[in-house]
């Protein structure tokens, strides 16, 4: 793997013009993998030391930060990110902060999974960026208060220690630990702003919640499924269709770009663990000129816990026509079992939402339950 491009020092001061015309930032071999502080997600920030000049929420907003020159208020510049004041030392003679001096704060995660990457976005903050950053994670079971998540008796694991990082830059860090994790905690040392934190990885879902409610969408992003690869995301991620909730707008789906051949367009996933699907839904939610024109879906049991490659692809829905901006749904003459499933739209176009409803099987649920024991869950 190629080293992960790492930037630190000040960005110029903002001289005019497109803001992010002199923005650092590169492609990190993560970012494929969902964002676990999604909002969507259900993930929040629960916490900060600090958050006199803006806001801690700001870190986990969806899309870039943005920047008004002139937008200032009653403390100063108003920044599109979580921004601290100053720190200073403890007297005249010391007016520096001391070496260990930060600021925190405590992230939920929306889906607790694995990390295997984390994005700590500097955008816009040129000269006023912390010198350094770490981060920290553990693993909380039910819905711990900021006092309980700081208590002595949490164990936090170092996910990125202390590294200097660079202003108005996307400061990239792969993480290594096969953990599961439900909060984490990010340090700026020793003050300063962040406009936006992405936390990559797997969603590792509770096996007993499942179990619990025995039939769910079981490619659920929220649930442990994944969208593992697709033909084009020229407008939208195709993890986009296993986002909880129904489409509040047109980029919130998957579209890919027109075709001008004789193919079509696909999306292939995996599932939570091997279940048994019994219906399933497509819904084209605000794709109205540029829905799919047709669509089909079938399903595969690769239950070696490969890439799927252990069966071979059945189709569970033929070739259907789609309408625009509706919800179709359908109930399957038969269960039918699989670990992978696989969209394919024709010719191009788009979806909003792909759901497959049904319930692990007794072997996925004991792998499931396997894999959520190794991660410590």
């Amino acid at each position: 793997m190629a080293a992960i491009p790492h930037f630190t020092g000040d960005a110029n001061p903002y001289g005019g013009g497109d803001p992010y015309a002199d923005y650092r930032t590169a492609d990190f071999p993560f970012t494929h993998h969902a964002d676990l502080a999604d909002r969507r997600l259900g993930a929040a920030v629960v916490a900060a030391e600090d958050e006199f000049f803006a806001q801690r929420e700001n870190l986990l907003l969806p899309g870039r930060a943005e920047f008004d020159p002139e937008h200032f208020g009653h403390k100063g510049k108003i920044m599109d990110g979580w921004e601290t004041r100053r720190r200073r030392g403890v007297s005249a003679d010391h007016p520096w902060p001391a070496a260990d001096d930060h600021d925190w704060a405590l992230v939920r995660l929306g889906a607790p999974g694995v990390i295997r990457g984390i994005v700590v976005d500097t955008a816009h903050f040129r000269g006023n960026y912390p010198q350094a950053v770490s981060v920290e994670g553990t693993s909380v079971t039910g819905t711990p208060s900021e006092r309980e998540l700081l208590g002595g008796d949490v164990k936090w694991t170092t996910l990125v220690p202390r590294t200097p990082v660079g202003g108005h830059a996307a400061n990239g860090f792969a993480v290594s630990v096969e953990q599961r994790f439900t909060h984490l905690r990010i340090n700026q040392h020793p003050d300063g702003g962040i406009a936006r934190l992405r936390v990559y990885g797997e969603v590792v879902p509770d096996p007993a919640w499942l179990a619990v409610l025995g039939t769910f969408d079981v490619v659920a992003l929220e649930n442990g499924g994944r969208a593992e690869d697709a033909s084009n995301l020229f407008y939208s991620p195709a993890s986009n269709t296993i986002q909880p909730g129904r489409s509040r707008k047109m980029d919130d789906g998957w579209e890919t770009r027109r075709r001008r051949d004789r193919g079509h367009d696909w999306i292939r996933y995996r599932l939570a663990a091997q279940a048994e699907i019994r219906a399933l839904e497509i819904d084209t939610a605000y794709l109205k000129g540029n829905s799919a024109g047709w669509a089909s879906v079938s399903v595969r049991d690769g239950a070696d816990g490969g890439d799927g490659a252990g069966g071979e692809w059945t189709e569970i829905l033929p070739r259907t026509r789609l309408q625009p901006d509706t919800n179709h749904r359908f109930v399957l003459p038969a269960p039918v079992v699989g670990t992978h499933a696989r969209v394919d739209i024709y010719p191009d176009g788009g979806i909003s939402r792909l759901r497959l409803f049904g319930s692990l099987t007794e072997e996925g649920a004991a792998r499931l339950a396997a894999r959520h024991q190794e991660l410590g869950g």
